[in-house]
């Protein structure tokens, strides 16, 4: 039964067992409400057959403390196995999305973007945090009391308690086929509320160049559009909700009406006493409250289907296994035959081939599109190869746990991320044990300390989100001075030096140059005046290994790597007139 709790409601293990406790304390909590009637119907017995006698009277505030103490600890328990197991629960549940989100391929996030994962983590987690404090324990918890409380009742009287029930699995039933409606209701909802995120989200992201072209108007009209197509969403799905609720709710209460009539009819036919006409009224009363939160929590539950399945879509993906020991013998990269493809859609690299030796620098030359970076981030096993093997050191990347491979390896990308923190902090993502002089020492190696001077608070200051307070070059040798920190046997630059001017360019790659002694250097890179000091080039164009060889070998063979070096001559002599 856990196991399928954890799995119908996204749950941890420890929360499927939490929530099991929180139905039966709101199932207990139900239940406990009932014993002021019994109190109540043995009452109305004693003054019926004369009054209370005089040592009754005790028995009856001992009854009443009774109910109290009974009540306030059953409350007591199901608030702390409702809400606050949940609170600790929704802690856990986006811990475990966050963790496994670690794990998954890369593939994962070409389908997804942003918004919708940040959605899924923060709101989709609130949601479900409401429904496991409100509306799940509470939901059961009240299917369970109604049935032991409609067993009790039959024990009094057959006819009455027919008369009572008969209207709870209509009730019930009007909710559950209505399940389906509200689910489709739900995911358009929820389709409109992401597009939304999605437009807001890109907005602030563009806005200098939607300034820049006179954009704005027409963007915020789009815009506007799809905010209004979350109202109007978010009303139809309030109002298909409160039709199904509402209807079973009428329902519901005609349960009294017919209690009434039946025990009318019973009572002047001399079939039924007075006492327990009284006590199904009492009852009913009580009994068709919380069975009509019930039917809203009922229609709750279901609207986060759509939420759980969001939630399962990201712990049920595959993720990138292995073993956690290294057995590679050196660190010569080796592409033998490799294929890949993005969704199983349009090939991106197809039957390549080729070495990256250790101590040398190898690079990735061609057109854009090509599959330069696919290449090299498949080397690291940000994704698997569809076809053929890839090995560092005759090991094979893809039995390595990623986490584990990841240790062989510096990587500078070509779109920097840098975080809300002090230059210092941000240099030392790439050895979280290093000490400060260690720090300075890589950010020397990249060119760093120049601009570094220039800040407020030097190694201390706060760039900013996404290290907003520098300017590109400067963010791109933060990331170098990771790298250098780093000081793994692999090196993989993409695009390393493109921000860079040409006297920092020159600074870098002599640094580089002191880095890459004994170690296996990947570069990408479309200036050609950075790949001529390449020990050796691959050109990939059109996802296939079309030459390989070193600069002068492949400047003699008129190829595509000899005419992009032309080309960039050109454009070099190329000034405005």
């Amino acid at each position: 039964m856990i196991k399928k709790l954890q799995r119908k409601f996204a749950l941890s293990e420890q929360g499927a067992k939490d929530l099991v406790k929180g139905i039966i304390a709101c199932a207990l909590q139900n239940i406990s409400f009932m014993f002021p009637v019994g109190l109540l119907y043995k009452l109305v017995g004693d003054m019926l057959d004369g009054g209370v006698k005089s040592g009754g009277v005790w028995l009856y505030v001992i009854g009443i403390v009774f109910c109290l103490l009974l009540i306030f600890t059953v409350t007591w328990f199901q608030y702390n196995a409702t809400y606050l197991a949940t609170y600790v629960e929704t802690g856990v549940r986006r811990i475990t999305l966050a963790e496994k989100l670690r794990k998954i391929p890369l593939s994962f996030f070409g389908k997804k973007d942003l918004a919708d994962l940040t959605s899924t983590i923060m709101a989709d987690c609130t949601t479900l945090e409401t429904a496991f404090s409100h509306y799940v324990p509470a939901l059961f918890g009240s299917m369970i009391s109604t049935v032991l409380i409609a067993v009790g009742l039959f024990f009094f009287d057959v006819r009455m308690a027919l008369a009572a029930l008969w209207v709870v699995p209509i009730a019930f039933a009007i909710t559950a086929l209505s399940a389906k409606v509200q689910e489709r209701v739900h995911q358009k909802s929820m389709d409109a509320r992401m597009a939304c995120a999605d437009g807001i989200q890109e907005c602030i992201e563009v806005v200098r160049d939607l300034k820049a072209n006179n954009a704005e108007e027409q963007y915020l009209n789009g815009l506007d559009r799809k905010i209004q197509a979350v109202e109007k969403r978010n009303v139809i799905g309030e109002f298909t909700t409160a039709a199904c609720v509402v209807s079973a709710s009428l329902v519901l209460k005609l349960g009294i009406a017919t209690v009434a009539l039946a025990g009318s009819a019973l009572l002047i036919n001399g079939e039924l006493d007075v006492l327990t006409f009284f006590m199904f009224l009492l009852v009913a009363s009580r009994l068709y409250d919380p069975l009509q939160s019930s039917l809203q929590n009922l229609a709750a539950v279901i609207s986060t289907r759509t939420n759980i399945a969001r939630m399962n879509e990201i712990l049920d993906h595959g993720v990138q296994s292995g073993t956690d020991k290294l057995t590679n013998k050196g660190y010569d990269i080796v592409f033998d035959k490799v294929g890949f493809s993005y969704n199983n859609e349009e090939t991106v690299l197809e039957n390549v081939s080729f070495t990256a030796k250790q101590g040398e620098v190898t690079a990735l030359v061609g057109p854009s599109g090509g599959g330069k970076t696919t290449a090299s981030r498949l080397a690291a096993r940000f994704w698997d190869a569809d076809k053929g093997k890839i090995t560092v050191g005759g090991m094979d990347v893809s039995s390595v746990e990623p986490e584990t491979l990841m240790s062989l390896y510096s990587i500078v990308f070509q779109d920097v991320t840098l975080f809300n923190n002090t230059v210092m902090e941000n240099i030392r993502i790439g050895r979280k044990n290093a000490t400060d002089e260690e720090v300075i020492a890589a950010a020397r190696l990249a060119n760093c300390e120049e601009f570094v001077q220039k800040l407020p608070d030097k190694w201390n200051s706060m760039i900013g989100e996404n290290g907003c307070a520098l300017s590109g070059g400067e963010r791109q040798r933060i990331s170098i001075a990771r790298a250098f920190l780093k000081n793994a046997p692999i090196i993989l630059l993409d695009e390393a030096t493109a921000s860079l001017d040409v006297e920092n360019e020159t600074l870098i790659q002599t640094a580089l140059s002191r880095l890459i002694k004994d170690k296996t250097v990947m570069i990408i890179a479309h200036r050609m005046r950075t790949v001529m000091g390449a020990d050796k080039v691959v050109v990939l164009a059109d996802g296939k290994s079309k030459e390989q060889g070193t600069p002068d070998e492949l400047m003699k063979c008129d190829g595509i790597f000899s005419r992009m070096v032309k080309l960039q001559s050109e454009s070099q002599d190329w000034a405005i007139r």
